[in-house]
């Protein structure tokens, strides 16, 4: 039987970038000995150097004791000569680019270097962890941890067993996850998972009300905000996330469901990608970000953005009961997944239950009988639990 993971279990991360650093810091910070790997000896100068300044900036602000900085970065071992070290660790979270090639002769090299008893694990955000896993000699040891960008600050965390995943692969991975203050959610290995199957109308849906000429970007932004109650405004998180990565996202994800319409490319998307346009980081995208330019006017229609809400509200419901038909996972964690990853300001699915599910069902049949495309057709779910007069949260008798 597998040992447990326990605080003095070392943990290998592959890849210094953003969220390979965040995991590492998370781990530390919980007083796991971590090693950081990546091949890129700049990328490992720069993850010190960021995470000395997040650790001293997080003691200044109270949130740690004078000394834990140190502390906490002293259990960190940097290293990009040789992966070795490597092999002395119990859990190995993979973090690199989201390439399906390189990441199983990644898990191919980590099969062989590491103990059986190592739980290997890949924070992919859209690919398949069975095809990972098939890398491997022993299968059953590997699954998806999805952590969500910052990883240190957002609690949720996707758990994805493949098809070959033993039952006490997940156990094991998700308490000592749990044990590191996140929330998880089970998820099965279909594409995007919970979040990135469910939050894309959220993109796809403003970006075609775009296309249609219906509205601008900061009309649409303010319908959601201001409307639906909504942190950020679909646009303005696209700017943020970078529209080169949102786009290869949606791409892949509409690749592997076998070109399902609901899920297909915007041109306007891919233009503005060409065009270098990604968004805060190169300065410009759907909004300019230079210091004298003026912020854009949104049209504050009540009227107009109630349709623009429903609208994509409808989608995005649409889209988490089809995830619960299809067995992804149980509307809890549908709804856990959205608050908790994404920030929504409810569970969709208990924002389709207080709406009435004859409501969404009558606006997505609307979409649909207008525009005639399977993008809009209704899942069955919404069609069986409407006939038979059902919730996805009923209040107990």
């Amino acid at each position: 039987m597998a040992h447990t993971l326990t605080r003095d279990t070392p943990v290998g991360v592959l890849g210094a970038g953003t969220m390979g650093r965040g995991i590492a810091q998370i781990a530390a910070t919980f007083g796991h000995p971590v090693f950081l790997y990546d091949t890129r000896a700049d990328a490992l100068d720069e993850a010190r150097a960021h995470l000395a300044r997040i650790l001293r900036r997080l003691v200044e602000k109270g949130r740690l004791a004078e000394g834990a900085d140190e502390t906490i970065l002293g259990r960190i071992s940097f290293l990009s000569d040789a992966p070795e070290p490597l092999s002395a660790c119990g859990l190995v979270i993979e973090a690199i680019v989201e390439d399906l090639a390189v990441k199983k002769g990644v898990f191919a090299r980590l099969d062989a270097l590491t103990d059986a008893d190592a739980v290997l694990a890949t924070n992919t955000s859209s690919l398949s962890v069975t095809s990972i896993a098939a890398a491997c000699a022993r299968p059953e040891r590997v699954l998806g941890l999805h952590f969500f960008n910052p990883a240190p600050l957002l609690p949720l965390v996707e758990v994805v067993p493949g098809l070959m995943t033993a039952d006490e692969t997940v156990t094991r991975a998700r308490a000592l996850v749990e044990a590191w203050g996140k929330t998880t959610v089970l998820a099965k290995d279909t594409p995007g998972f919970i979040v990135n199957r469910v939050a894309r109308p959220f993109y796809g849906e403003a970006l075609r009300i775009l296309d249609e000429g219906i509205a601008n970007p900061a009309t649409i932004d303010w319908a959601m905000r201001e409307l639906g109650g909504f942190r950020m405004g679909p646009f303005e998180l696209m700017d943020l996330i970078g529209n080169d990565v949102n786009f290869k996202v949606t791409e892949t994800v509409f690749e592997a469901f076998y070109h399902e319409p609901r899920y297909k490319p915007s041109f306007t998307q891919k233009r503005m990608v060409e065009a270098g346009r990604l968004g805060r980081k190169s300065g410009r995208g759907y909004y300019d970000y230079g210091s004298d330019a003026a912020p854009p006017e949104a049209v504050e229609s009540p009227a107009l953005g109630s349709m623009i809400l429903n609208r994509i509200l409808a989608m995005l419901i649409n889209e988490a009961a089809d995830a619960v038909f299809w067995g992804v996972a149980p509307p809890r964690d549908i709804d856990l997944a959205m608050t908790k990853g994404v920030n929504y300001p409810k569970g969709l699915l208990r924002w389709a239950d207080e709406i009435g599910l004859d409501t969404v069902l009558a606006w997505m049949n609307d979409l649909c009988k207008e525009y005639g495309e399977a993008r809009y057709r209704p899942t069955p779910l919404l069609h069986r639990m409407v006939r038979d007069h059902q919730k996805f949260f009923p209040r107990p008798t």
